[in-house]
């Protein structure tokens, strides 16, 4: 793999949106540092092993002082790697092949990661082998349990998962249909339409009244207000209200 040179100028397109398809490894170095002359061959056989999954850039921090001012560069040989247009791993310094290794392999899907995206039953099951407690290949699997009529077994596989808003949601949501002593029918058809605001609305409404249900009834408003994002006037909103109709 051939390394990609970039600039103050490039720096944004090259690295930071390129970064929301592939992950790239930015190597900060200079002409004169010893150090980064030893880590620039590991690091570039690193990458080729990884061709077409990762993008080595370098960045002569001497002759592009405003990005390695922007990223706090202290000393060299640095090492970021961006995904998502941020920062996820990094180290400083000349590190030993094996180090360098582990640190590529952890930018690239697992094993666990492509089952979950093969999203049928049998690969999620191997993915909660690999990885237990994975939340969001326990949420796919009790979706597809839920939906061949398997309720008890859908709430066995959220039980498993711990502190995941949607899991809790979901959990919540059989927990509540299964009693029956609520009229939601309304709010579970809001929200299988994506009518995440009406759906809140309908929700809170029951809260009073609602009895042993209420804690349930509060996991399913806060995984809809989690979809929604903390930023959301609507979730903002649905917060407040949810906080006045509990306390």
């Amino acid at each position: 793999m051939t390394a990609i040179d970039v600039t103050d100028a490039t720096f944004k397109d090259e690295v930071v949106e390129r970064s929301a398809t592939i992950p790239v490894v930015v190597d900060f170095w200079a002409e004169w540092c010893a150090p980064c002359r030893a880590l620039g061959p590991i690091i570039e056989k690193a990458a080729t092993a990884r061709e077409g999954k990762v993008v080595l850039a370098k960045l002569d921090t001497d002759h592009n002082p405003m990005v390695a001012r922007s990223f706090d560069i202290q000393g060299i040989p640095a090492v970021k790697a961006f995904k998502d247009r941020r920062v996820v791993a990094e180290f400083v310094g000349a590190q030993p092949p094996a180090m360098v290794e582990r640190f590529f392999d952890a930018l690239l899907p697992s094993e666990a990661d492509h089952l979950v995206a093969a999203g049928d039953e049998a690969s999620l099951r191997r993915a909660l082998e690999l990885e237990p407690g994975r939340a969001d290949a326990a949420l796919a699997l009790a979706r597809l349990l839920l939906d061949r009529g398997d309720a008890d077994g859908a709430l066995e596989m959220l039980g498993n998962v711990a502190g995941n808003f949607q899991a809790e949601a979901l959990a919540a949501r059989i927990r509540l249909a299964q009693a029956g002593d609520l009229d939601l029918d309304e709010a579970f058809q809001a929200i299988d339409a994506g009518e995440r605001e009406r759906a809140i609305d309908l929700l809170l409404d029951a809260i009073p009244g609602s009895g042993d249900h209420k804690d349930d009834l509060r996991r399913l408003i806060v995984g809809i207000l989690d979809e929604l994002g903390v930023e959301h006037p609507a979730a903002r909103e649905g917060r407040r209200r949810l906080a006045a109709a509990l306390y």
